[in-house]
């Protein structure tokens, strides 16, 4: 019986990792200035505690003022990034994990209207559709100074003490070159598959000069799979030919184009895509050219990674948004532990986050906040308290579990017959049972340490003050809310009433989404697929603005297949009855009139209104009068409040039951709150 193939060492020329579990480069937008300063080091070093061979870092890190920021990426061309990515390599190699960095020119893949507003370059201008960038076609010299840029580049990250560097080679200016969507030059560096690579051999002659014998590899697209791209056979001749130079000692398989939203949603499949998708093709890859060959694509269990290794498809393997949400895989592999996994279920928010600002797991509120928030709960020093939560959604079960893993003695009563709230709804909908996940780690987690759950328990004052507790935690949610409805509040139906199958879809359906969220498209996509004709309807200039650039796709496809209509910039404000239809009365802002549909169903999705009755009923009995010490809670301290000296209990508000926000914000409050009861 072979060992487990994930806790093998691999010798990699001079460098020896530990184990075969890696972390692909991605760009978490933890950047200070274009530096990665503490926190971005902090974020790795989490991953080295956890045991973990190697981490790359810096996704896209760029190398030349021309090539500007265009999600928080390290700016490598400037001098003071030594330091930091020193510090940082030191960090990591303390715990026996080896540090690589990505490096690119991002080529049209960015926005000319950023940093110092160069013109972007690419081989031809050819627009990229998901910047709306056009670039410059470039000129001789322009090759020769972004070589040399490279080189640069190249050269600080030795000087950092870093154990290699991987040059992306897909989506950016490297394969703008080797593809002949977007290379129609004509001169030496384009036309032929020869000419269209001598750009890509310049740039690794250059480096090599530099590095001498340190690793150097690509993340290389060896398929586009697009109409005019790199084709799978000359992809893999791509691949043949670069490893055949001796110029590159790795190749982390890409299949797939980025420059769309729809492509790169199957570059990174997400929640209801199947699993590891494109592992078989990085196999052939690593058939064809017998170089070291890493991969990570919707590769989410170890069982997975497991396979990956044994069946001699990749050497190393990369669990990259697993390790986001949980970055002791490898800790807890080791230690016997496996079940005890924070899984990744696939839902796209860290990835989508890093687009409004930084990257984020949906249910792991420590990730890159390492100098806050811990990923390992510290029992209490404290007596033993009683704590009692209300609510068993993920606000709810995240505060129990941290409330457990205190030590203290956890009561949660949930109304329903079993937790989970709202993301049950979700679940609803076939495709996104995956988020599931998120419930079932927590009850598995609460059942190890003991947590009381009591389902089917509404709870009010006098139950909760039976159990006498130390704390309180409410976390009821909210419930949806249609009074802003001018008249015919009762004739709507809510996306709750559709998903919970309360209520049937109807067969000529509108649904209003007032929310932008996941919930609308949610609601939308079970009704088409129910059968029901689909007509959304939103205020918004866009449908769905804070669903993701890698989420929406398969919305959009569903959308697509079963003909869904949408119509924008039309608010509801009134339904009434048409004979045995309905008919819904919008206003449009713009023009300043009325417009009227009609239906056999209005479905409204206007997130949620508190559920906080319970709450206010405890307030003045509580030590702290509910009151939260903001500025305690952004720096990560205990809540020390004690306004009323009567008090008995401390209570506080978390999730839904403050406002409608979203599951990120909801484990956040559980896990700042409590992680110091």
């Amino acid at each position: 019986m072979r060992a487990d193939p994930l806790l093998e060492p691999y010798q990699f020329k001079h460098l020896t990792l530990k184990n075969r579990m890696i972390s692909t480069a991605h760009e978490p937008a933890y950047t200070e200035g274009g530096l990665p300063k503490e926190r971005y080091r902090l974020y790795h070093e989490e991953k080295a505690k956890g045991g973990i061979g190697l981490t790359m870092i810096g996704g896209s890190t760029v190398v030349a003022p021309d090539s500007p920021q265009s999600f928080g990426n390290i700016e490598l061309f400037r001098d003071e990034s030594v330091k930091w990515l020193s510090e940082l390599a030191d960090g990591c190699h303390a715990y026996g994990t080896a540090v690589m960095i990505q490096i690119t020119h991002l080529g049209r893949r960015t926005s000319w209207a950023a940093r110092d507003w160069l013109p972007i370059v690419a081989p031809s201008s050819v627009r990229e559709a998901a910047h709306r960038c056009y670039p410059k076609a470039m000129e001789d010299w322009d090759i020769s100074r972004v070589i040399s840029a490279y080189a640069d580049g190249a050269e600080k990250v030795k000087e950092a003490g870093l154990d290699g560097i991987e040059i992306t080679a897909y989506g950016h200016l490297f394969d703008q070159f080797l593809s002949p969507r977007t290379n129609l030059r004509e001169d030496d560096y384009g036309g032929s598959l020869e000419n269209r690579m001598r750009f890509g051999f310049e740039v690794l002659e250059a480096i090599r000069a530099r590095v001498g014998d340190m690793i150097v590899g690509l993340r290389l697209v060896c398929d586009e799979d697009m109409k005019n791209g790199i084709t799978r056979d000359e992809g893999l001749e791509i691949a043949r030919r670069f490893t055949a130079s001796g110029l590159i000692d790795f190749i982390n398989v890409i299949r797939g184009a980025l420059d769309t939203e729809e492509a790169l949603s199957r570059v990174i499949p997400g929640m209801g895509a199947r699993s590891a998708p494109h592992l078989d093709f990085a196999g052939e890859v690593r058939g064809h050219t017998k170089i070291t060959t890493m991969h990570a694509a919707r590769i989410q269990d170890v069982a997975t990674a497991r396979h990956a290794l044994a069946s001699g498809k990749l050497d190393l393997v990369g669990m990259t948004r697993a390790h986001i949400a949980d970055p002791h895989i490898i800790e807890k592999i080791l230690s016997g532990r496996e079940e005890a996994i924070r899984p990744c279920v696939g839902m796209g928010y860290c990835i989508d986050s890093i687009y409004n600002g930084e990257a984020a797991c949906v249910h792991n509120a420590a990730t890159g906040r390492e100098g806050l928030m811990p990923h390992v709960i510290a029992r209490s020093e404290g007596p033993r308290r009683k704590v009692v939560v209300v609510g068993g959604g993920p606000a709810g079960l995240e505060a129990a579990r941290v409330a457990g893993e205190r030590g203290h003695q956890v009561v949660l009563f949930e109304a329903q017959d079993e937790p989970g709230g709202q993301i049950r709804l979700t679940a609803g909908l076939k495709r996104r049972r995956e988020i599931l996940g998120i419930v079932d780690w927590r009850l598995s987690e609460c059942e190890r340490l003991g947590v009381d759950v009591r389902c089917n328990t509404y709870a009010e004052a006098d139950d909760i003050g039976q159990e006498a507790p130390d704390v309180v935690v409410i976390a009821t949610g909210g419930m949806p809310d249609h009074s802003f409805l001018e008249t015919g509040e009762d004739l709507a139906t809510s996306s709750w009433d559709i998903l919970s199958g309360t209520v049937r879809p109807g067969r000529d359906v509108i649904v209003f989404d007032d929310n932008g969220a996941h919930p609308g498209l949610t609601v939308s996509e079970y009704l088409a697929t129910s059968g029901a004709s689909v007509e959304i309807v939103t205020p918004e200039r866009v449908l769905g603005p804070e669903v993701g650039g890698t989420s929406y796709p398969p919305y959009f496809k569903v959308f697509s297949d079963h003909g869904v209509t949408t119509t924008l910039n039309l608010r509801l404000v009134a339904i009434t009855r048409q004979g045995n239809r309905l008919r819904a009365h919008f206003y449009d802002e713009y023009g300043g009139r009325t417009v009227e549909r009609e239906a056999d169903q209005i479905v409204i999705e206007n997130g949620t209104q508190p559920l906080d009755d319970v709450y206010f009923s405890l307030r003045d009995a509580s030590v702290n009068k509910g009151e939260v010490d903001l500025n305690a809670m952004l720096g990560g301290l205990p809540q020390t409040i004690a306004t009323n000296p009567a008090g008995t209990y401390q209570l506080f508000r978390i999730g839904d039951a403050v406002a409608s926000r979203n599951i990120h914000a909801a484990v956040y409050d559980a896990l700042r709150l409590l992680k110091d009861i």
